[in-house]
């Protein structure tokens, strides 16, 4: 995971899938469902690269970096109504190029199932703009300074640092978030996610077949989607609010369970934004009350909200989706060694994808759900 080069995004599924399998004590003549995410560089031949035979259910799933959350939903209600029993969720990516900076990245043509991303995005640096002006509404709608979305690159950075899978192991200060160079303002370089190559894959399987497995389970209580479709213009709520208020509630509808049974959260954080304005849209603060809330310190270690504690996608990796629910998997089942919280009867995992555009939010435990 990282600056692994030489790989190319099929064979980091094919090593992740493998891995998983393993992990869970199965054989890949066990998995009879496939869910594919990417940003384009995976297809359905991972099929036959994997070896996979007789599958029950098979499909790309694309709603960007809601994805990951999207495809566990879908292969639990294939499990659930008898399609498959047994299905694997896997994404991959390999952007990095040696020699070639990671900011490269941001600002050339890539082709997302089909579609380039050209013009004003592209030429620009992506998402990065955009976002920008996201985060530049929520400062002038609420206050919200650019301090405070160092403190959440801050506290993130402290949870890397126990996290020997992180790219950013180093010490961050305020004063380094400050110092960094402006991406696009108000996003500096440290308010924005790393690139990463790699690959991450999650096995769904039945409640009571997971018992049976390797490792803990990690249960899903509830999940939720919401795709908004705010448009980035005059009059809109672009940048004051996310799909996260109404994913939020659907996920703690089906669970039962209400914010304040969260221990820990696993949120997507493509930029310190998003931290901020997901904490508010789910109630953890009120609305525009973010900032001060994630500077307060309660994201951190020894915080009272434990948030994107492998360091999220600021300092650990950029595996879209799966960077939140890896670590909520590894929490719940209590396997994240040093950095493992004590309390996490509850993990709460979002995806966010496009500008906004489509979130997805599950939540997780070591205990199953009782009915």
């Amino acid at each position: 995971m990282g600056r692994i080069y030489g790989k190319t995004a099929t064979a980091f599924a094919r090593e992740a899938v493998q891995l998983a399998v393993a992990d869970a004590g199965l054989a890949m003549s066990d998995i009879d469902g496939l869910l594919i995410n990417s940003p384009g560089d995976l297809s359905l031949q991972l099929q036959r690269g994997l070896g996979l035979r007789d599958l029950k259910v098979l499909a790309e799933v694309q709603a960007y970096g809601s994805s990951a959350g999207a495809m566990i939903q879908y292969a639990g209600l294939a499990v659930e109504h008898g399609m498959a029993n047994t299905v694997v969720c896997v994404f991959a990516d390999a952007p990095l190029k040696e020699g070639v900076s990671a900011g490269a990245y941001s600002g050339t043509r890539r082709t997302y199932n089909g579609f380039s991303a050209l013009g004003f995005a592209a030429g620009y640096g992506g998402a990065n703009p955009r976002y920008a002006m996201a985060a530049r509404r929520h400062m002038l709608s609420y206050g919200t300074t650019t301090d405070q979305f160092g403190a959440v690159a801050v506290q993130q950075r402290a949870w890397a640092a126990m996290n020997p899978d992180a790219q950013m192991r180093e010490p961050m200060s305020l004063d380094d978030h400050r110092a960094s160079r402006w991406i696009a303002e108000p996003l500096r370089l440290l308010d924005c996610c790393l690139v990463s190559n790699g690959g991450v894959a999650v096995i769904v399987t039945s409640a009571d077949r997971a018992r049976t497995l390797r490792q803990p389970p990690a249960y899903v209580l509830g999940w939720g989607q919401a795709h908004p479709g705010i448009v980035q213009e005059r009059g809109s709520r672009f940048g004051e609010v996310s799909g996260a208020i109404e994913s939020g509630a659907r996920a703690f509808a089906m669970a039962g369970l209400r914010k304040d049974d969260v221990d820990v959260c696993q949120l997507y954080d493509c930029y310190t934004y998003t931290v901020v304005v997901s904490l508010e849209d789910y109630g953890f603060c009120d609305k525009g009350e973010g900032g001060p809330f994630a500077a307060s310190g309660v994201l951190g270690p020894g915080g009272s909200l434990p948030t994107n504690t492998g360091g999220g996608q600021l300092s650990s990796f950029y595996m879209w989706g799966m960077t939140p629910i890896s670590e909520g998997v590894l929490q719940a089942r209590g396997t994240a060694g040093e950095r493992q919280v004590d309390r996490h009867d509850v993990v709460l995992v979002s995806g966010n994808g496009g500008i906004l555009d489509h979130h997805s939010t599950m939540l997780l435990s070591p205990h199953a759900k009782v009915d």
